[in-house]
């Protein structure tokens, strides 16, 4: 058995041999053919790599904005794909961040280094891009963000050489939220900004609040939400937040910076809740809030009625757009059937022009060059390394074309062109586009294209088209007064002067009752301010600086009461217009004026000095024209002398009985009798008032001599006044003694305790007008901003206030107020301190003095010239004939002197060669009227016919 086994197994030992071999060589060929199968599908996967370029972009995958930039990037992707003449495909990767940077920085790491991705595009985040742009920068991978901060830092292009942002910075739209502030004259505001993944707010606070400054505004209050996710009940934390902005603050203008979908929606429906929405309150928002308008429903949206709102505008006339806007309703309303508004908004035409950055490059790299230059280009995109992406990066940066959001051109790694930006008001479920802020111009209600640099022309208006919550005006932008919540009022009860305002207490202890011309005043200003305004009282014992404190630090709503408008309160509170003028006097006891050289007073020393000189050159003239012919002027010189001063100084009192008898003489005498009368009359009436109107002289008129004398002064404690006198005016501080009433000063001057009194001028004459006939005051030299009231800074009532105190003075109310209030005494009805008779000086009669003059003078020159001209006739006639003697100029001068004062002509003698010269010693001796047979008189060589001319010239 066993030897037949054996020879079984031997027999076909030859055939199963044969078989395993056949199986063998089956498995075999399997492998190989398997190889071969995975090597041809390795190839084809590689020369398909080689013919896509991988973009990785990096969104809030949840959100309506991340959604909608999913569908803008997809239809741009796709539109690239489906043109057959490119040879390269793209291909999009997706990675949700959630808006936060962290998983933003991990999703980036994860394209570039698992998904190869050459370009990174989205972040809709500062805090996201500027994570993501440190790893693309490290990877040399281009990062396009369609965030920008707030404020660009100086070395951002070279921190970040790869990034390019597809957004601009705040500065032009915090410009926008200013201007929209000062147009509607809002003063303060309150910002409100959620915090930001690094705990700030990227720096729009500080271009707000330098824009605000630049308008006269400012931030009142600043609320700090902290990040959504942080809190356990954000609907709770928010509603107490508000409570306390409603209660502790006036300020109604909200203005919100940056905040979550989520906290916006938790914001203003609490607001709308506790009242904040609506009435006398506004809300601004920015373009990161007008981007969700999109995405909420219509209960948040009515809860936002009346809001205005920043949106980065874009135009929908582009054939780009009307291409691109169908295929993005129809795809997203397909992809998302929840959402019932299908309009792409800023952040979905970004991704899709992001798209267009990287496909315009690789159009720019395909058609750069010749010379096998392009296929290096692209080859090198494709490689792996740091150098890969050089080109591309290059082109990019490069880019310079128009797309959906507008003109793409990088300048630096940004934008290089300011955003036109969209007012948008939110009106019941809905919001409504307004005017347009053009950068560099302003408010526009319409695009104009132009050939000016900016490209357009803006109509400058921000009135019209806002609409209110519940159809109401202009919000005042502050918390109005209300009956359940009156305006807080401080009222001074410590006054000098209780005429201004005076506190008493009423028939209750509690109870306090004003009065005074300011309280008064007050409740005018209530008639004509045209809505009603619940206040209350609210007595101040203490210094005005502490009463305008307690309004700046919120205690009071305002404050009523004679409050001087100072340089320094004007940074702590807001005044109205000033209903009194106001400076610093002094009021020192006063003497009677009286002198015994009172009647020089009517005229000016310079007013006699020039009446003298003008008597003496009229005395002269009428004396040259009467001396030769009248024998009233004739005889020796100092009768002559005489006789002149005598007939002019007469006219001033009565008519002279001198005759005259030239014409000459008629004239000048008339027009000198015209101006005795005028200066006669002029004097009478000057020297009749100083003598019977009682006058009052200050015995005290130099502050110096205060000091100098250490004179004691008296001031109003509770004023600015006596800081006044020791910093600025420089009085000793023991020398300043404080009044605390205006009764108590009349006796400190008696008792000598005080040389003089400091008062405002408001009150120097209140003062006055009881004690005119003892005491005076000086002109004021230092001048104040007036008397006014006093509200808190921002406050629009202050603005109403100052219009009606406006309409009060136009109308005459103001001035029946202070003739009611301040009264003069009957014994002071009559202000003798202001009825004071100047001095008549030259300035009144230089016109007269200049019209005698010239009379004199005239007729002095014809007369002269009337006698030089018959002196040359007569020397022709009697002196011609005589052999010419050489004489010197001396002697014609005298020659000529002694025929202008004898009328006579001296006639040398013949037989000498040259004459004597004449003695003129003997023109002022008494024995001036002599004959000599050397002297012709003129009147007996004179023909019949000279005398007849002679006659006709006088």
């Amino acid at each position: 058995m066993d030897k037949s086994f054996c020879c079984d197994f031997k027999a076909q030992q030859p055939r199963c041999f044969h078989f395993a071999y056949r199986v063998l060589k089956l498995w075999l060929f399997f492998l190989v053919f398997i190889y071969l199968l995975v090597l041809s599908l390795g190839e084809e996967t590689s020369a398909n790599d080689n013919k896509l370029i991988k973009i990785g972009a990096i969104i809030d995958a949840d959100s309506r904005i991340g959604r909608e930039e999913k569908t803008a990037l997809e239809i741009a992707v796709q539109v690239f794909n489906d043109n057959d003449s490119n040879e390269h495909n793209l291909s999009l990767h997706i990675e949700d961040s959630g808006r936060d940077p962290l998983l933003a920085a991990t999703a980036a790491q994860k394209l570039i280094k698992e998904k190869k991705v050459k370009v990174i595009i989205g972040m809709e985040t500062w805090e996201e891009a500027a994570l993501v742009a440190d790893i693309g920068s490290r990877a040399h991978v281009p990062v396009l963000s369609f965030a920008a901060p707030a404020i660009t830092p100086p070395s951002a292009a070279s921190r970040w050489p790869f990034l390019l942002r597809m957004a601009n910075d705040d500065s032009e739209q915090m410009k926008c939220i200013a201007a929209i502030i000062s147009s509607f004259n809002w003063k303060r505001v309150i910002v409100i900004y959620e915090d930001d993944a690094f705990g700030g707010d990227s720096g729009k606070f500080a271009l707000l609040s330098k824009a605000l400054q630049d308008v006269d505004s400012e931030i009142d209050y600043r609320l700090v939400l902290p990040p959504f996710y942080s809190l356990s009940n954000p609907n709770k934390f928010v509603r107490e937040e508000l409570m306390k902005l409603l209660i502790n603050l006036q300020s109604r203008v909200f203005i919100v910076l940056q905040s979550s979908l989520s906290m916006t929606i938790h914001l203003f429906e609490n607001a709308k809740k506790i009242g904040l929405v609506g009435r006398d309150s506004a809300w601004i928002v920015t373009d990161t809030i007008s981007s969700y308008l999109d995405s909420f429903n219509s209960s948040v949206i009515s809860s936002m009625e009346g809001t205005l709102g920043i949106k980065t505008y874009y135009s929908e006339d582009s054939s780009l757009y009307k291409k691109f806007y169908p295929k993005f309703r129809k795809s997203f309303r397909n992809e998302y059937e929840e959402e019932d508004n299908f309009q792409p908004g800023i952040n979905a035409l970004r991704a899709y022009d992001s798209i267009g950055v990287i496909t315009q490059a690789l159009k720019k790299l395909r058609s750069t060059g010749e010379n096998n230059r392009k296929p290096v280009l692209l080859k090198t995109i494709f490689s792996s390394g740091e150098n890969s992406t050089k080109p591309l990066s290059k082109s990019i940066f490069s880019s310079n074309f128009t797309g959906l959001s507008g003109e793409i051109r990088f300048e630096e790694g940004k934008l290089s062109h300011d955003p036109i930006l969209r007012i948008v008001n939110v009106v019941g479920k809905k919001y409504k586009e307004l005017y347009f802020w053009l950068p560099g111009i302003g408010f526009s209600m319409n695009l104009v294209k132009n050939n000016n640099e900016s490209g357009y022309v803006g109509d400058i208006s921000v009135s019209g088209a806002v609409t209110w919550p519940d159809g109401l005006k202009l919000p005042k932008g502050w918390g109005m007064p209300t009956n359940i919540k009156p305006m807080n009022i401080g009222v001074p009860a410590r006054t000098s002067f209780e005429k201004f305002v005076k506190v008493e207490d009423g028939k209750h202890p509690s109870e306090k009752k004003y009065g005074g011309f300011c309280i008064e005043l007050f409740y005018e200003v209530l008639k004509v301010l045209g809505y009603d305004l619940p206040y209350q009282f609210h007595p101040h014992n203490g210094t005005y600086d502490e009463l305008v404190e307690k309004v700046h630090n919120k205690t009071y709503d305002a404050a009523v009461g004679d409050i001087t408008i100072l340089a320094e309160r004007t940074k702590y509170v807001r005044f109205t217009q000033p209903y009194a003028e106001s400076g610093l006097s002094m009021i020192v006891p006063a003497k009677s004026e009286g002198s015994a050289w009172m009647f020089l007073k009517p005229f000016t020393k310079e007013m006699w000095l020039v009446t003298g000189a003008i008597l003496m050159y009229t005395m002269f003239v009428v004396w040259f024209l009467e001396h030769q012919y009248n024998p009233e002027f004739r005889g020796p010189l100092k009768n002559q002398i005489g006789t002149a001063l005598w007939f002019t100084f007469s006219s001033l009192f009565f008519a002279h009985r001198e005759r005259v008898y030239s014409n000459l003489t008629r004239v000048v005498v008339v027009v000198w009798l015209f101006v005795v009368l005028i200066l006669n009359s002029s004097y009478t009436a000057s020297l009749t008032s100083m003598l019977t109107v009682q006058r009052l002289e200050p015995n005290i008129t130099d502050i110096e001599w205060l000091k100098r004398a250490n004179m004691k002064i008296g001031c109003d404690g509770d004023s600015f006044v006596r800081t006044y006198l020791e910093k600025v005016l420089e009085f000793k501080n023991y020398n300043i003694q404080n009044v605390s009433s205006e009764y108590t000063y009349e006796g400190e001057f008696h008792s000598n305790r005080i040389a003089a009194a400091f008062l405002e001028v408001p009150y120097g004459k209140v003062f006055l007008s009881h004690y005119c006939k003892q005491f005076t005051t000086t002109i004021s030299t230092y001048r104040f901003g007036g008397l006014g009231f006093a509200f808190q800074k921002g406050s629009p009532i202050a603005s109403d206030f100052s219009r009606a105190i406006l309409k009060l003075a136009e109308d005459g109310t103001l001035k029946s107020l202070e003739d009611k209030w301040f009264a003069p005494s009957p014994e002071c009805s009559t202000n003798v301190t202001d009825t004071r008779t100047d001095s008549l000086s030259i300035h009144n009669f230089w016109g007269l003095y200049l019209i005698s003059g010239a009379t004199s003078t005239v007729c002095f020159l014809l007369f002269l010239t009337h006698l030089l001209r018959k002196y040359c006739r007569l020397q022709e006639d009697y002196v011609g004939n005589l052999s010419p003697i050489d004489e010197s100029v001396w002697i014609k001068a005298v020659r000529v002197a002694k025929y202008l004062y004898h009328g006579e002509v001296c006639i040398p003698d013949e037989a000498s060669a040259a004459p004597q010269a004449p003695n003129t010693i003997d023109w002022s001796s008494s024995t001036l009227d002599y004959e000599t047979p050397t002297h012709i008189n003129m009147q007996e060589l004179e023909m019949t016919s000279q005398a007849q001319n002679e006659i006709e010239v006088r």
